[in-house]
């Protein structure tokens, strides 16, 4: 009979770690899944954090990126009561556990780090941070090395074993993907930033009077969009929308752009199709449909006034009211044939004496202030 019971309590023990197992098997099918739903670099490395720390059950979790040219490893981010200090370290490859990660490309599983000779009490020292036991992986992409994810001091006072080894190894094989991804996706989004600009430059070096515009109205825009709330996808929209907000001119004639006088009311009507003809442009490319509403109502007024819809208030867009305030701004503090650049002070009081009128008031406040924090 006493045999009998030990085999059951056996298999109760076994049952248990079996289920704990699946629940962090379960676990760490759900944080790869919130790794790879993000192309932003900076979120998928607090997401690796949060990932490690929940993962491992640890106190604080880092991310160690290696700097190549340096031939040092960061502490990118880290989570935890000592994350921010931890945040400013930085190793030499071959330093500490991490370091020594990084340079072999083995993982570590070290429960008495004041024993162990590659233990680097440094970063103890610096942050009064008490490593009581570590457990650190290598981060590859395509067989290179490119960081180091690890988790300090189990939760409860208890030792990482090999199934966290396990678990923390295929972890960071999820944030290997997940930053590529990233990474190949903002070399794709410069290499069509870029692009977009040099049609946008191509397009201004038809019009001699408007040197820089662009240029400007894109930094004024993003400045403003800082003060706003937007979302992290909402301001590279606010980027290239600026940047394409005259891209219709391809299509006005050159007797009008090169114009050195005031134009005549018909000129005045022709010039004013620009902003419709570059949203038909913009149409055709499935990636800038975001950004057509900026582009084609970026003339238009709150007050009801603008074209090319005569579009009020609210009916007009956030990117449109962004490059508007950005447009009229520059519009006025630089040099034409046929008059002087305003001077900086008396254009700040124009916006405000068009702020709910021509002008929507809340981008012309975030405007003030980006113009008053020296943004601007």
């Amino acid at each position: 009979m006493r045999a009998k019971k030990v085999d059951i309590n056996r298999w109760l023990d076994r049952s248990k770690r079996n289920g704990e197992r699946a629940k962090r098997l379960a676990l760490l099918s759900q944080l790869s899944q919130v790794l790879n739903s993000t192309l932003d670099p900076k979120e998928i490395r607090r997401r690796a954090m949060e990932a490690a720390t929940r993962l491992m059950k640890a106190e604080v979790g880092s991310l160690l990126l290696v700097n190549e040219e340096k031939h040092r490893l960061y502490f990118e981010v880290a989570l935890g009561e000592r994350g921010e200090n931890l945040k400013m370290i930085s190793l030499n490859l071959g330093e500490g556990i991490a370091g020594w990660v990084a340079q072999y490309g083995k993982p570590l599983v070290v429960n008495s780090p004041e024993k162990d000779c590659r233990f680097f009490k440094g970063v103890d020292e610096r942050t009064e941070f008490k490593t009581r036991n570590i457990i650190c992986v290598p981060v590859r992409v395509k067989e290179k090395i490119i960081g180091v994810l690890e988790a300090i001091n189990k939760k409860g006072k208890g030792k990482f074993n090999q199934e966290d080894l396990s678990l923390l190894i295929s972890l960071a094989d999820q944030v290997a993907i997940a930053l590529d991804n990233s990474r190949l996706y903002q070399e794709l989004e410069e290499m069509f930033f870029q692009t977009a600009k040099s049609l946008a430059d191509a397009i201004e070096k038809r019009d001699p009077h408007t040197g820089g515009h662009t240029q400007r109205v894109t930094r004024y825009s993003q400045a403003i969009s800082k003060y706003l709330p937007l979302t992290h996808l909402e301001k590279k929209w606010v980027k290239i929308t600026s940047v394409l907000h005259d891209i219709g001119k391809i299509g006005i004639e050159d007797y009008i752009l090169k114009k050195p006088e005031p134009l005549s009311p018909k000129e005045f009507e022709i010039i004013k199709r620009h902003s419709k003809m570059g949203a038909e442009i913009i149409e055709h490319i499935r990636p800038l449909r975001e950004i057509i509403p900026g582009v084609k109502y970026h003339h238009e007024q709150v007050d009801g006034k603008g074209y090319p819809d005569g579009l009020k208030g609210e009916d007009i867009p956030i990117l449109a009211k962004i490059v508007a305030v950005a447009d009229t701004y520059d519009a006025m503090t630089t040099d034409r044939p046929y008059r002087k650049a305003m001077d900086k002070k008396i254009a700040i009081d124009e916006l405000k004496r068009c702020s709910g009128t021509q002008l929507d008031g809340e981008v012309v406040k975030a405007f003030i202030h980006a113009y008053q924090n020296g943004e601007i």
